[in-house]
């Protein structure tokens, strides 16, 4: 039961929609409301996009790697899900959905040598760490992204049941903007926040040296280790931390190659390589029995999804137009489905879970589990997923072991890949402007470990980083802040792999 857990892991990864990883899967298994036996909601392989004349069915066997990143900021997703020409009026209701235009915008994203590519799923053999323990626990195939646009709104919903207004990517001016009265504002603060008040550990770890939760207001260096600790932390017999966030490595000015977040530039291996890592990290803990982990993916990146996305619950504490709202975004609209499991021995096997959840939902259950008031409206009208922890005692039968067939190149563990010294390497495109996807929010998070390690130094870092307006000088300020990182690493912990 729900009150026998004493720690919730959290791993988000990147931009993948739940047809496009799931879709093809043909999982059955028990409704985890109605009881009885059911299938998750998925392909029926005739789904079709039509663009200049052409016919674009799903189809199995995606690529490990994409050869263009699909389009998903705010205006992206819009016609995506409304297809080409469709306007969203500021303020106002988001126009009827019909999953019409994801070749469209792909090809307007550069993917015009291959319009199909976006339509392509993975076959259930291709992801056998993720199809295992969706089949092992519980699969919920109505998990949507939390407003239909890019990676941070969404994130943001995971740690805060709200974007705080923001419906876009934010530029590096902004970062700076918001850095200058003391970090982004959230109305009711963030689930760290709400924990912190409550008295309830938390604990933050990271693939490499710039987290995106980082970036977060409150959140400090000593919340963060590295997560080649993460099983060995794990492995002794007392682990003081109640709540858990994950982070994958993102690699972001090598357009994400060498990064486990699942990221479409990067090859989707690695990431099942974290997954299966952090499995069997707390699987094979002493403090399995007593946990919760759950896997999901920040927004859908734009691959296509056939679900129709329904309306939501505004978060309440921001107003169309306000400061953050470039789109004028009411948040009453939920974006496409992403794949989610729950994973614990206090599920049954083999659940398939139909009902609603977003990001939300994430907080909704933590503060249901350790008693603590809801942040917005969002996440007090979310459905939580602590019913799905429906038996009175551990499953004695959980696998300790996933299975999974690594390639060559990424046979060493993901979690003790090394991170890239950005001193040495060279950005690519380095002449494009920073602004563009997550790299602001990166930048953002080494500025706010930079202000921690030198408070002394604000106004001169705050000036440093808005002089950055190309991703060569972002790779620069990274690997000035690696340094004092990486420096403050080894005079406090100078075993390898510490904090």
């Amino acid at each position: 039961m729900a009150d026998q857990i004493e720690h919730v892991f959290v791993l988000i990864l990147e931009n993948r929609a739940f047809d496009h990883m799931l879709g093809f899967s043909g999982i059955t298994g028990h409704d985890a409301a109605k009881g009885g036996s059911t299938q998750i909601n998925g392909l029926s392989g005739s789904e079709v996009n039509t663009f200049n004349g052409g016919m674009y069915q799903v189809s199995s066997g995606a690529d490990d790697v994409m050869p263009v990143d699909p389009g998903h900021e705010f205006n992206d997703v819009l016609e995506q899900l409304c297809g080409t020409g469709a306007t969203y009026q500021a303020g106002g209701a988001y126009p009827a959905i019909n999953n019409t235009g994801f070749v469209a915008s792909y090809v307007a994203s550069g993917g015009a040598a291959d319009p199909g590519e976006v339509m392509k799923c993975f076959a259930p053999e291709h992801l056998p760490v993720l199809v295992a323990l969706a089949q092992e626990f519980a699969v919920c195939d109505n998990w949507h992204a939390s407003m239909p646009g890019p990676t941070w709104p969404n994130r943001m919903f995971v740690h805060a049941a709200s974007s705080g207004g923001l419906d876009h990517s934010p530029t590096t001016e902004e970062i700076v903007e918001w850095e200058t009265i003391g970090g982004f504002q959230f109305k009711a603060g963030s689930i760290f926040d709400a924990l912190k008040k409550k008295a309830v550990s938390h604990r933050l770890y990271a693939g490499d040296d710039f987290p995106m939760v980082a970036a977060l207001k409150g959140i400090s260096l000593f919340d963060i280790r590295r997560c080649i600790n993460f099983a060995t932390d794990l492995g002794q017999p007392t682990y003081p931390y109640s709540y858990v966030f994950i982070e994958p490595s993102y690699d972001v000015l090598n357009d994400y190659k060498n990064s486990s977040s699942q990221h479409p530039l990067t090859d989707i291996t690695l990431g099942e390589g974290l997954i299966k890592e952090t499995y069997e990290a707390i699987r094979n803990s002493p403090h399995w029995n007593s946990s919760v982990l759950i896997i999901t993916w920040d927004e859908h990146g734009g691959f296509y999804d056939h679900a129709i996305p329904p309306g939501a619950v505004a978060p309440g504490d921001t107003a169309p137009q306000d400061k953050q709202n470039q789109y004028g975004f009411a948040f009453q609209q939920y974006g496409p489905r992403v794949p989610a499991v729950v994973i614990s021995p206090l599920i049954p096997k083999n659940v398939v879970d139909h009902r609603l959840y977003d990001h939300a939902s994430i907080p909704a259950t933590i503060e249901a589990l350790f008693a603590v008031n809801p942040l917005t409206q969002r996440d007090a009208k979310a459905n939580r997923f602590d019913a799905l922890l429906s038996l009175n005692a551990p499953r004695p039968d959980t696998p300790t072991t996933l299975p999974f067939t690594a390639k060559a190149q990424f046979a060493t563990t993901v979690m003790k890949m090394s991170v890239p010294d950005l001193s040495t390497m060279v950005a690519v495109r380095p002449d494009e402007t920073v602004d563009q996807g997550t790299l602001p929010v990166i930048l953002h998070s080494a500025l706010r470990q930079d202000l921690e390690m030198s408070p002394g130094q604000r106004t001169a870092i705050l000036q440093r980083v808005r002089s950055i307006k190309t991703r060569e000088q972002a790779r620069q300020y990274l690997a000035e802040v690696q340094k004092k990182l990486r420096d403050r690493r080894d005079a406090t912990h100078p075993a390898p792999g510490s904090t």
